[in-house]
């Protein structure tokens, strides 16, 4: 196994770890694809194909504690998907790079108000679906379906802040919540990237099986550690995912 293929298992399993707790993996998976010399086209689809088997079994561990409501998801995730759709083919449209001071705006703002905020996140109070909330939901799957389908960064991040601001979860839920959400989107995404030929199998696969293995782990320090650690953390990775956005603005 060359050097380059280990700093890339490495890497992909830091990612995935982080990423299966509070999302933002993919500010360290793809620079360093990119980092390792794989083609910027190429380690787009690479890490997607990766990341998505990272997503999924994170996805599984949280199914299986009961961190995923599906009396909610049924109804939230078709939306996810054809939002994912839409994304991926407007981006051949529109330049995304009209949308870096939008996001950039934004993900400061959830990393700032969730650090400030004492009590954001910390507690579990949901009590009912009912028309507005679920409303609300399906405006939020739609809308960051379509936005991961064609720009991606802080869809995680994103989509955790949504759902403790419309079904009042605590961090773990929402975060586990978020995670089916997500992989629903990059399942999508990573569909079209194989059938344009974009994904590099050969070095997808070995980093796919780290990933899941750092998916495995951090999901499981989610689940012992609950959201008073995942909150700082949340937090660390919004401000980074800003970084990342302002660093490509230059």
């Amino acid at each position: 196994m060359s050097i380059s293929l280990l700093f890339l298992c490495f890497a992909g399993f830091v990612a995935a770890f982080v990423d299966s707790i509070v999302g933002g993996g993919g500010i360290i998976s793809v620079p360093a694809f990119l980092f390792a010399g794989v083609p910027a086209h190429i380690a787009l689809g690479t890490n997607k194909f990766s990341s998505t088997f990272a997503s999924f079994s994170s996805s599984i561990k949280f199914i299986s504690s009961g961190k995923v409501d599906f009396k909610i998801v049924k109804f939230l995730f078709p939306f996810t998907l054809i939002g994912a759709i839409l994304g991926v083919n407007t981006v051949l449209m529109i330049d995304a790079k009209y949308l870096n001071t939008i996001v950039l705006i934004l993900i400061l703002f959830v990393g700032v108000y969730s650090f400030f905020s004492k009590t954001v996140g910390l507690e579990d109070r949901f009590e009912s679906l009912n028309k507005k909330n679920l409303f609300l939901g399906i405006f939020l799957a739609f809308s960051l379906g379509f936005y991961d389908g064609f720009f991606g960064p802080g869809t995680g991040s994103f989509l955790i802040f949504g759902l403790i601001g419309i079904y009042k979860f605590d961090f773990l839920r929402a975060a586990g919540n978020a995670k089916f959400l997500n992989f629903t989107s990059n399942i999508t995404s990573l569909v079209l990237f194989i059938i344009k030929g974009q994904v590099y199998f050969k070095i997808g696969i070995p980093v796919a099986i780290c990933m899941i293995i750092g998916a495995k782990f951090g999901t499981g320090f989610a689940l012992k550690k609950g959201s008073k650690v995942i909150k700082p953390i949340f937090v660390i990775m919004s401000l980074a995912v800003a970084v990342k956005v302002l660093y490509g603005m230059r």
